[in-house]
């Protein structure tokens, strides 16, 4: 399968893009020390920016990603081919679905120490600052901004402006010359006027190309209401949807200014009371008239309508021939402002729908975000059961350990040698009150037989408190203890091993049948029983005897099992 969908890559388009194609990782020169290789793209080979992991392992810049999965038909991970292309598998085809964003590699290369690369810039700091001073450093070149074409050091932009740009000229009104900013002051214009000369066919280019991109670029539709934006349709779309507050504060503001121009015109005519009051009942008529014409759909409004509409007593009109012109000019300025009303009620009713779009989108969101809070809570309480049902297992599990190495230390034939280490430590806890007896791992009589361990105190227990090392036997609960007779009555010899091999200690004694130590146990083990004067302290540490060797004992029990 990974062959047939790797064929159109191999006969396809290339696979890695020039380096000034698209921008890609950041390079390792400006890194203080050689970048780690998994902080490197697998594409580029620089420092991973805004890293990928793919399901096959490597990782990749997103830029590069994307460059190889528009520019390929079926992209295959260059790392799986480089190193064994036998490999090359389904995982190794990079799609969208195929990678994910790699938060840790992220955040250890932004932590990356780097200094600036520009000459004469001694800047350093971490990579995650590096984008941020590239765009204010000094000596960073960058292009003239009023497009002459040079490349020139941020901080020598100024000077260039002033001094060298050939574009920063200033043409004189009276001689119509070209001139610098810096000479204009100093220009003294010549009796005639200078012809100017002829641009040349690169400053001719220049021109077409600015008044074709000026051409391009659209005006916002309130534009009329003060709005300065220019764009493409697609930039024009997106600043109409994200600007509605503007707009609608522009809006109001042309509404206020239209009701206190009109008010002014009205106050600063020389006209008695009954031309105002003429003039208001037009003005009412207007508003009326423009209120219907809405209603009906239209939208322009003639010249016959403004006549019938707008009638006044004849003495304002025909009595003064200067005041009627200043009407009628009124007139014509109400009949305009109708006209951008109209056009601002439009533009209202767009916003009216842009709006209650957005309100439904919201509330979709808001549904969805819901659901998804629904959906959260059950996954955390999965999670949670999940949690609880491990712990149980690893009880179970750390049982199940315990047992086994139980099992694996135990005998089954009546004799278990039991090895003591750290001794010293031990001794030491004993005589201070801590840990004052140890037992033995179990061992047993026979393969079903009598379940039994040892029980040791150091620094002795009962008689041979503080002079003795006590050593008892325990009868412990067996899972054949129903099959076996009871009491316990086999005998139990005791050896305290001279790891020389001259002389060991051995002590035996046989069960008492009356004791509660050797009846059947009813708990986990029985009352310990046997020997609390079995070895003297004193003797521990003999140069004739090597008992204690090395920080460790040996004990050897064994219980006769003949009948």
């Amino acid at each position: 399968m990974a062959e047939e969908s790797t064929g159109g890559l191999f006969n396809g388009l290339s696979s890695a893009p020039d380096e000034n194609e698209y921008p890609s990782g950041f390079p390792q020169s400006i890194c203080d020390d050689v970048p780690h290789v998994k902080y490197l793209c697998s594409s580029c080979n620089n420092v991973l920016n805004k890293a990928r992991q793919t399901l096959c392992g490597h990782r990749y810049c997103l830029a590069c990603l994307n460059w190889l999965m528009r520019n390929n038909k079926n992209p295959v991970c260059k790392k799986c081919k480089e190193d064994d292309p036998s490999t090359v598998s389904e995982e190794s085809i990079l799609t969208s679905e195929h990678f994910y964003s790699d938060a840790a590699i992220n955040k250890e290369i932004s932590e990356l120490k780097v200094h600036c690369a520009n000459q004469g810039c001694n800047w350093k700091n971490t990579l995650k600052h590096y984008e941020d001073h590239q765009s204010q450093c000094d000596y960073e070149l960058i292009p003239c901004n009023i497009g002459c074409g040079h490349m020139v050091i941020r901080k020598m932009l100024a000077n260039h402006l002033e001094k060298g740009c050939a574009n920063n000229m200033v043409v004189c009104k009276k001689c119509t010359r070209k001139i610098r900013q810096a000479e204009f002051q100093k220009h003294t214009c010549e009796s005639s006027p200078v012809k100017e000369r002829k641009p040349t066919k690169a400053e001719t280019r220049e021109k077409n190309r600015q008044l074709t991109n000026m051409k391009n670029k659209d005006l916002c539709r309130f534009a009329e209401a003060g709005c300065t934006f220019k764009g493409s349709k697609e930039k024009i779309k997106e600043h109409e949807q994200s600007a509605l507050v503007l707009h609608m504060g522009l809006l109001l503001q042309v509404f206020d200014n239209i009701k206190t121009s009109l008010l002014s015109d009205l106050g600063s005519e020389d006209v008695n009371e009954a031309q105002v009051s003429g003039m208001q009942v037009k003005m009412k008529r207007l508003e009326d008239t423009l209120h219907s014409l809405r209603i009906q759909g239209a939208v322009e409004m003639n010249g016959e309508d403004l006549e019938v509409d707008s009638y006044t007593e004849p003495s304002v009109f025909h009595g003064d021939q200067k005041q009627g012109q200043e009407l009628e000019e009124c007139r014509k300025k109400l009949a305009e402002l109708e006209q951008k009303i109209q056009v601002y009620e439009n533009i209202v009713t767009v916003l009216n729908r842009e709006v209650e779009k957005t309100q439904l989108t919201l509330a979709a969101f808001e549904c969805q975000n819901r659901n998804d809070q629904e959906s959260i809570k059950d996954l955390e309480l999965k999670v949670t059961e999940q949690q609880r049902q491990l712990a149980l297992k690893d009880i179970a599990i750390n049982s199940l350990y315990l047992r086994i190495a139980s099992l694996e230390q135990a005998t089954f034939d009546g004799t278990f040698i039991w090895k003591i280490s750290e001794l010293n430590r031990k001794m030491q806890e004993a005589a201070a009150g801590r840990g004052s007896s140890l037992y033995s791992p179990a061992f047993y009589t026979g393969k079903y037989g009598y379940k039994v361990c040892m029980r040791l105190y150091l620094n002795g227990d009962g008689a041979g408190k503080g002079t003795h090392i006590s050593l008892f036997f325990v009868v412990m609960r067996g899972e054949y203890d129903a099959l076996l007779l009871w009491p316990f009555k086999h005998k139990v010899t005791f050896f305290l091993m001279d790891q020389n091999h001259r002389e060991h200690v051995i002590d035996a004694f046989r069960p008492d049948l009356s004791s509660t130590s050797f009846q059947r146990p009813v708990k986990e083990m029985n009352v310990a029983s046997g020997c609390p004067l079995f070895f003297p302290l004193s003797r521990l540490h003999s140069p004739k005897h090597a008992y204690c060797k090395d920080d460790t004992l040996f004990v050897k029990c064994i219980v006769d099992v003949t009948p």
